[in-house]
């Protein structure tokens, strides 16, 4: 089965978090499928706070069966994202 969640980056006390999919079964920090954007909860100036790298990578892997974890869902909602 196959989840699209966060994969946490950074260091520490400085979070950077890719929105991946991969396998429901791998670590957090695990390998993953595919890196679809990332999440930056403490943006500095102008970075951006959520990017969709690949929009249609994720329509496929939705399309295909992969569910969407409780943060990325409310993650893509407030990017906008329409599946």
């Amino acid at each position: 089965m196959v989840v699209i969640r966060l994969k946490r980056g950074g260091s520490r006390k400085r979070p950077f978090y890719f929105i991946v999919a991969m396998d429901k079964r791998s670590r957090r920090d695990g390998g993953h499928l595919e890196v679809l954007g990332f999440y930056n909860p403490t943006p500095a100036g102008s970075q951006q706070k959520i990017e969709i790298k690949n929009a249609d990578a994720i329509k496929n892997w939705l399309k295909n069966g992969a569910e969407v974890s409780e943060t990325v869902a409310r993650l893509l909602k407030e990017a906008k994202f329409a599946a």
